[in-house]
């Protein structure tokens, strides 16, 4: 009997190993990089699709836009984020191996944050912003300021201004914005992905790895300004600046003035995704439009050469165009596409189907 028994729990347990072998086996892994920008949306998507999807494991690193394009390039993850479309010499250097296919995935802000110590309310227009980054103007009491905020009572202290230190799409769709607004920052900065900040020759900038180390960097340093996505204001509680908008309101960013602004954005079919133009969305026409205002995309193959992996991509995609754009899987601070945006997409990815 105990030979029989023995026996029976040597049988058990490679049944039991030979079981986790199989289901270890069954599980298909999705690896994703790029922007911070949507992280907390994209973290969200996955602990709710995967919870019901045990059979799918994801996994996404925030490094920057640029990070992510330069990951999916080289084909070192499956999808890659990225805030500004690609650029078409990319997207040609891409279809060489194989058709990308980029669309839009949430709506998102780039808002203005600050520390001054017993100061909760700012304005100002995007002149003047673009003067603080530039390092043109030095105090937060300068006349330019105070003109903007006569009711406030500005300390004469010096303003640090935080930037991004990596290659971020959070980046280019601010200075793009600081190029469409002063065109002494569009010939002498420009807009990009990575840019020189004069600031940092004058001794007074400070550059932070992701929205995580510019937020960081802003909370612990008093006196400083940066700039960030919305979501990150509502995970940390940061005070946010009320940005002149192109009808002369002063606006901050919200669901509402998000919404507004996002009505007058025009999307390419997916796989003639860099023809989009982050500049048709910026400083729109609306009093209500906030002036800041972007997509975040998601990039990834038409086809994988690994039927399970190509599934289980597209399917994530799917969800994320459908039921990750209701109200109970979008992360505070994010913006859900239209619903007739998102439709046009999948019909045009050719996702309709599933399992």
């Amino acid at each position: 009997m105990k030979r029989i028994l023995v026996l029976c729990i040597v049988a058990a347990t490679l049944l039991l190993g030979c079981s986790a072998e199989h289901n270890q086996k069954m599980e298909t892994v999705i690896s994703g990089s790029g922007a911070t920008f949507p992280q907390p949306q994209v973290e969200k998507w996955i602990d709710s699709y995967t919870s019901n999807n045990p059979d799918v494991k994801i996994e996404y690193i925030g490094k920057g836009s640029g990070g992510g394009q330069n990951d999916f390039k080289q084909r070192l993850v499956d999808f890659a984020c990225s805030d500004p479309p690609l650029k078409e010499s990319l997207w040609k250097e891409l279809e060489k191996s194989g058709q990308p296919l980029q669309f839009p995935i949430i709506i998102g802000a780039v808002v203005v944050a600050y520390n001054i110590p017993g100061i909760d309310e700012l304005k100002l227009d995007g002149k003047t912003l673009a003067d603080i980054f530039m390092g043109k103007i030095e105090y937060w009491d300068d006349a330019r300021i105070k003109e903007l905020n006569p009711n406030v009572k500005l300390p004469h202290e010096k303003i640090v201004v935080i930037h991004r230190s990596d290659s971020s799409g959070t980046t280019q769709i601010f200075t793009t914005y600081l190029s469409l607004v002063s065109e002494e920052w569009k010939e002498k900065v420009g807009a990009g992905k990575s840019v020189s900040w004069p600031v940092d020759e004058l001794g007074r900038g400070v550059g932070g790895k992701g929205n995580q180390g510019v937020v960081a960097a802003l909370k612990s340093s008093p006196y400083s300004i940066c700039y960030t996505e919305l979501a990150y204001v509502y995970k940390e509680n940061l005070k946010t600046v009320a940005i002149k908008n192109k009808a002369g309101k002063f606006v901050k960013a919200t669901p509402e003035t998000i919404k507004a602004a996002a009505t007058k954005i025009y999307v390419p079919a997916p796989a003639e995704g860099y023809r989009e133009d982050i500049k048709s969305f910026l400083n729109v026409d609306g009093e209500n439009a906030y002036p800041i205002v972007a997509f975040s995309h998601m990039i990834i193959w038409s086809h994988y050469a690994d039927e399970a992996k190509d599934r289980a991509v597209k399917n994530f995609v799917r969800w994320i165009l459908t039921e990750g754009q209701k109200d109970e899987n979008i992360v505070q601070g994010y913006v859900g596409l239209p619903t007739e945006l998102a439709a046009k997409l999948i019909k045009e990815m050719n996702l309709s189907g599933g399992e």
